[in-house]
Parts: structure tokens; C-alpha cells; sequence
């Protein structure tokens, strides 16, 4: 043989031999942890294999060869063809050697578990089953007589810190931490009473094995107890009304059932996961410690469906609706429960854990969120503070980044993913992953961000609902925020969301610098075959920065006049006084008036008979018009009071008198209405009189008019007229 070929066996003898080794000393060790023989020396060839795996040289070629190899792999991935129906025929085939080793492992349960008992009656000599069950109850009862002691002990300092009044929300958060303390106290006792009691004495190995693992089983259901009593509170203490300390919103009978049902859940899961690694401790099989935890999971698809069947409804106001939905979930949540066994059966633990994942963490952050809400309400008939609402978006969209960070990294914990080394691969499939997972992160930012912006503008919005004083600074701002904060919020939005989606589609791999050109042209050309609607959103830009009208003023532009209600980008709607509607494009308005500004002159002329004192005339005038302005229900409206400005003309009849006085906007009709009135009593009691036009006729003598209406007469009936008529 060459040194070619020398060298090319050299290094596959080298790799089987460590792989032997490695396959040796693995089932050595098992062993070892059991009988725990002494020590040997490995034979000199084995230690001359040790030195030469040792050399860095040897190592490098090694190193260069996995390179190598690993290329060639993705290469092969490289034919999607010939790998998807090699990748479905080992799945097919991994399925098919899981099932039938399966069915092979059954009628081999009795010998397994015959020498289990044998090698457990072997290990405990003197004492049996029953002394192992005595053992375990014993430690535990030591665990909850510890408890007992403990909460003895600081059972006043207890009572004083749960019996206050929970009223706000910051008094309820501080109530559910002191219970979680208080909980946390009493598991940490309890762990230290049974299993650290238990860890103390010297125990055989195998012995030590299962009580432990049952001890940490009931540790675990202690824990899910403490979690119960928090979340859902289904047994108050003292006069505390349930939802004073509940997390979780829902009435106190699903709060019941689901608290027990929970329980019973994971006190079998508990029991389960022990007896599993008691089989295990006992030398089952891999396939009859399977066959064991399906035969448990059994027990707890029972409890599942159980309680899907025997869920209290949940009052809703369209009950049609719910009994609907209530009578199709059942089967469709069983069926998926039964489909979830199933997969866990047969193996596909990544399609099985993706459907988990599917379903529970939806639901999960719709819990949270509604549990935050609960949590921070504020009491019964306030509103919710603005420390209150930022405090739940907080703890709302933090746990719902943890909830989906978690799920995240735990499928890639399932399915094998090493992000790790994913980082250092530059793949098709590591990039989309890296990807989809910086996307998730970018849009949680942006919802977390925008989350906030909407709670700041929609509280500043809610405050400014307490009207100022009409035509005062105050109120003139609240008037100006009003009409800008709206249009920045929907800014603020579109913004976020557009850097958000491009942050994303740049994280997926997409080069977004040809996209923001393309858009740019696509924007130019869109601008060119739609100048009316640039021209409507220019224009109401520079309206909003020239402040010509605001949200709730009145204005008139051309024939469009009305109250400004809301501002859009490219119209602006206008609510006549008589009701009707106008959206007016910006585009459109051109001159606006605005008759809402800061004041206004509102003159009036009267009428009055030549023969009036006009000095009289102005004293009354503007004797009315203190007591108008000493009304204090006109008072805050009238800037300068009612005066008279003199004679304006001599007409036909009458004397025309002007009057102006000062209000503020939208309030001289009702202040011009009153002024009549007053001024109508006031000339009446002063002997001043209103002119009006009149007709008066004028003659010689009493009998002319009766000859002239003869002579008419006859005129009609046809007679001449008599002489000298």
C-alpha cells in the first residue's frame, strides 16, 4: 500500500478508535455510578492513543476533515429535491422503528419490572416497598410540621400585613407580593424540612434516588399551590372580597374550577415525572420508560378533557352566540388534546411542541394582558391614572417579550437549533431564522413604543376635556393641542410602522435601499397623477402652521362655513349650525375666515322719534350696558360693555342711533338678545320711543272726504260727475 492510501486510512482508523472509546467509556460510566469499582489503569496501546490524539497537528487534520465533511453536507442541501424525499423517508422510517419498538417493549414490562423489584428488594434488604412509602410520607409530614412551626410563628406578622384594605392598585400589588413573600417563605421551609432533612442522613444510592425524586415531585405541586393561590385566589382570606386579590379576572366559580383542575394536573404530571425516574433508577428499558410515561400521559389527557367538557360558561351578553361556541369548542379542543397525545406517542416531540406552542401562547398573552388590567385597575367608579396605564402596558408587553422570546428559544431547544453556532453559519435557513427572530424583536419594540406614544396623547386628549373659559389663553390652547395631537399621533404611527417594516424586511435579508428608491419613484409618479390630493395635504400643512382655524372654531370659506370638528390629512370637516356636514378638501378653502379668534365688535342700530332727547338716550344706553356687564352670567363674555356711538343718519321717520360693545366670539347673539330687551324696558320707563314708519292722511273739513267718496261712487256706476266736484 502507498503512503497515499497511508495516509487516508490513517486517520478513519483514528476516528473509529475514539469513537470506540468513547462508546466504551460511555457505558462504563453508568455503570460505574452504580457498582463504583475502583479505578484502572488503561493498557499502554490505549494510552499511546490518548498521547496521539493529543497532538495538535492531529488535531488540525481532524478539525480539517469535519470541515470538510461539512461542506459536502451542505452541498448536499443544496438538492431540494433529493433531500426532501430523503428527509420524509427517514422521518417515515424513524416512525416506523419508534412503533415497532414500542409494541416489542410491551410483552417485555413484566420481566422488566420483576427485576426492577429485584434489584430494589436487593438494594433496600431489610426494609420493603412499604417502609420506602412510609419513608417518603415521613419526610414530607416533616416538611409541612416545619411549615406549620413557621407560620406559627409569624402568623400575627401575617395577619396585620393581609388584613389591610386593598382599595387602590398601588395597595393591591403591595398585597400580592406580600402573599408570593410570604408563599415563597413557606415553600422555602418546607424544602428545607423534607428534602433538606432527607439530604442530611447517608442513604443507598438507589434509595436516595426515588425518595428524592418524590420529595422534589411534591415540592413541585407545593409550588404550583403558592402559584394557584396568587393567580386565581379561589378561597379569600378573612372578609377580602375574591377580587380584590385575584390576578386573573374571571368569577369566582371558574375561579374554583380551574384551581382545582390545575392542581390535579400537575399532582399527576408530579407523580408522573417521579415514577418515570423511579423506573428509570430501576433499569426499564428506554421503550418501557416510554411505555410507562404514555400509559401516565393518559391521566392527564383524562384531566384535560375533563375539564374542557365541564367548563363553567362565561357570562357574556350575546349568549346565542356563546352557547354556539360553547357547544363546537368542546369537540374541537378535544380533538386537538387527543391529536397532542398522539404526536407525543409517536415521537414528532418538534410538531408536538409547535402545536403546543401555537396554542397556549396566544392565549397566554391575552391572559397577561387581562391580568395586568385587573391588577392596576384603578378603584370601583375612578379612572385609571396616567402612572396606572403606563405601568400596565409596561407589564403587559414585558411579559408578552419574555412569553415570545421564550417560546422562541425553547423550539429552537427542541427542534436542535444551536443559535450559538447559528451566528457563525452564513446559510439560507440561518439567515431566515436570525431574521424571523430580530422581526419579532423589531416589532415588539415598535408595538411597546407605540404603545406608550397612544397612552401619552389619548391621556393628554382626556384631560383637556375640562373646558377653560371661552376666548381665555387657556382655553385657546387647549383648542390649539386639540387640533395638532390627533394629527401626531397618526404620524407617529405611520412612522413607527414604516421604520419597524423596513428594519424587519433588512433583518430577513431584504435590501431595502432599491426599495426606498423604487418607492421614491413610485412616490414621484403617484404625486404627478394625483396633484389635487398633494395639493389638499401641502395645503393643510401650511393651514396648521399659519394656526388659521382650530378644532371647535367657527370659520366661513366661501359658501362653507360651520364648527371645525376633526382635521384629516387632506380635508377638514366643517358641522353647520343647522346641522349638515361639510369635508371640505384643503385645497378648496382658499381665504378662510375665522369668527372664533380672540374677540369681537358687534354694532347695533335703533331707531328713535325726532323728537328725543339724545342725551337721554346715551345715559340710558349706557346704564344698560353696565348692567349687562354686571350680569354674572354675561359677565365673562363681554370684553367692553354696551355704548353708544351717536346719531349715524336722519332718515325718513326716525333718528338712527349706533351701539357696539366687545364679546367674545360666538357669544354676541345671546348678549345682543338680552341688550334688546333691556334697552326696550329701559326706554319705556325713560318715556323714550322705538320709531316706526306711519301713514297719515290730511283734509280741509269733515265733509270733504265724504263728497270726494260720493264722487267716487259715482264714478263707478258710470254717472258724470257733478259740476264744481
Amino acid at each position: 500500500m502507498n503512503g497515499r492510501s497511508e495516509v487516508t486510512t490513517l486517520p478513519a482508523l483514528l476516528g473509529a478508535l475514539w469513537g470506540l472509546l468513547f462508546l466504551v467509556l460511555a457505558g462504563i460510566a453508568p455503570a460505574g455510578a452504580q457498582t463504583a469499582p475502583a479505578p484502572t489503569t488503561p493498557p499502554p496501546q490505549v494510552q499511546e492513543l490518548l498521547q496521539l490524539l493529543d497532538d495538535p497537528a492531529i488535531r488540525t487534520w481532524i478539525a480539517q476533515q469535519k470541515q470538510g465533511e461539512a461542506s459536502t453536507e451542505e452541498g448536499a442541501l443544496q438538492e431540494p429535491n433529493s433531500m426532501n424525499s430523503e428527509m420524509v423517508a427517514m422521518r417515515v422510517e424513524r416512525l416506523r422503528t419508534h412503533l415497532t419498538a414500542l409494541a416489542a417493549a410491551i410483552p417485555r414490562l413484566p420481566d422488566e419490572a420483576r427485576q426492577a423489584a429485584g434489584l430494589l428488594s436487593q438494594e433496600l434488604q431489610s426494609q420493603s416497598f412499604l417502609d420506602v412509602v412510609v419513608l417518603v410520607l415521613g419526610f414530607l409530614g416533616l416538611g409541612a410540621g416545619a411549615e406549620w412551626i413557621f407560620k406559627r410563628v409569624t402568623g400575627s406578622a401575617r395577619d396585620r400585613a393581609i388584613s389591610r384594605p386593598v382599595t387602590t392598585a398601588s395597595q393591591r400589588v403591595q398585597m400580592t407580593g406580600m402573599r408570593l413573600a410570604f408563599g415563597l417563605a413557606h415553600v422555602a421551609i418546607f424544602a428545607l424540612g423534607s428534602i433538606g432533612a432527607f439530604l442530611i442522613f447517608e442513604w443507598p444510592p438507589l434509595l436516595r434516588r426515588i425518595v428524592l425524586a418524590y420529595l422534589l415531585a411534591a415540592l413541585l405541586l407545593r409550588c404550583a399551590l403558592l402559584a394557584g393561590r396568587i393567580l386565581l385566589s379561589p378561597h379569600p382570606v378573612g372578609s377580602h372580597a375574591p377580587e380584590a386579590i385575584r390576578v386573573m379576572p374571571m368569577t369566582d366559580e371558574r375561579a374554583r374550577f380551574w384551581y382545582r383542575r390545575m392542581m390535579l394536573f400537575i399532582g399527576w404530571f408530579a407523580i408522573g415525572w417521579a415514577t418515570v425516574e423511579l423506573v428509570r433508577t430501576l433499569g426499564f428499558s428506554p421503550e418501557g420508560r416510554r411505555l410507562v410515561a404514555y400509559a401516565l400521559g393518559i391521566g392527564l389527557l383524562a384531566i384535560a378533557i375533563e375539564a374542557v367538557w365541564r367548563l363553567p360558561a362565561h357570562p357574556i351578553p350575546d349568549a346565542e352566540r356563546h352557547r354556539r361556541h360553547h357547544a363546537l369548542a368542546p369537540w374541537l379542543l378535544s380533538l386537538y388534546l387527543v391529536l397532542l397525545w398522539g404526536l407525543w406517542v409517536a415521537g414528532l416531540m418538534g410538531l408536538f411542541w409547535l402545536l403546543v406552542v401555537a396554542v397556549v401562547l396566544p392565549q397566554a398573552v391575552k391572559i397577561t394582558k387581562q391580568s395586568a388590567r385587573h391588577l392596576l385597575r384603578p378603584h370601583e367608579g375612578a379612572e385609571p391614572t396616567h402612572n396606572q396605564e403606563l405601568w400596565a402596558i409596561y407589564l403587559d408587553r414585558g411579559v408578552r417579550v419574555i412569553l415570545m422570546i421564550g417560546a422562541a428559544l425553547f423550539l429552537a431547544w427542541v427542534w436542535g437549533i444551536d443559535l450559538g453556532e447559528m451566528t457563525s453559519r452564513d446559510t439560507v435557513l440561518t439567515r431566515l431564522v436570525r431574521g424571523a427572530l430580530s422581526s419579532i424583536v423589531i416589532l415588539l419594540v415598535a408595538d411597546l413604543l407605540w404603545q406608550l406614544v397612544k397612552t401619552q396623547i389619548d391621556r393628554r386628549l382626556t384631560n383637556l376635556r375640562a373646558v377653560a373659559p371661552p376666548g381665555s389663553e387657556e382655553a385657546l390652547r387647549q383648542a390649539r393641542i386639540r387640533t395638532l395631537l390627533p394629527m401626531l399621533r397618526m404620524a407617529i404611527f405611520i412612522v413607527l410602522a414604516t421604520v419597524a417594516v423596513l428594519m424587519a424586511l433588512s433583518s430577513l435579508g431584504v435590501e431595502i435601499g432599491p426599495l426606498i428608491a423604487g418607492a421614491g419613484i413610485f412616490g414621484v409618479a403617484v404625486g404627478f397623477g394625483s396633484q389635487t390630493l398633494v395639493r389638499d395635504v401641502i395645503s393643510g400643512i401650511f393651514y396648521l402652521l399659519d394656526d388659521a382655524f382650530r378644532v371647535g372654531e367657527y370659520i366661513q370659506s366661501g359658501r362653507y362655513k360651520g364648527t371645525v370638528e376633526s382635521l384629516g390629512f387632506r380635508s377638514v370637516k366643517l358641522r353647520h349650525h343647522r346641522g349638515p356636514i361639510f369635508t371640505v378638501p384643503y385645497g378648496q378653502l382658499g381665504a378662510v375666515e375665522n369668527m372664533s379668534r380672540d374677540w369681537v365688535i358687534d354694532k347695533m342700530t335703533i331707531n328713535v322719534t325726532y323728537d328725543t332727547d339724545l342725551d337721554l338716550a346715551k345715559k340710558v344706553i349706557k346704564q344698560v350696558g353696565k348692567e349687562l356687564a354686571a350680569d354674572p352670567e354675561f359677565a365673562p363674555n363681554i370684553i367692553e360693555p354696551l355704548k353708544m356711538q351717536g346719531v349715524e343718519q336722519f332718515g325718513e321717520f326716525a333718528i338712527q342711533v349706533r351701539m357696539k360693545m366687545m364679546t367674545r366670539p360666538g357669544e354676541q347673539f345671546v348678549i345682543r338678545r338680552k341688550a334688546y330687551a333691556m334697552l326696550k324696558k329701559a326706554f319705556d320707563e325713560n318715556g323714550i320711543r322705538f320709531a316706526f314708519p306711519t301713514v297719515q292722511v290730511a283734509g280741509r273739513d269733515e265733509a270733504e272726504p265724504a263728497a270726494a267718496a260720493r264722487q267716487a261712487l259715482k264714478l263707478v256706476k258710470g254717472t258724470p260727475p257733478e259740476e264744481g266736484a
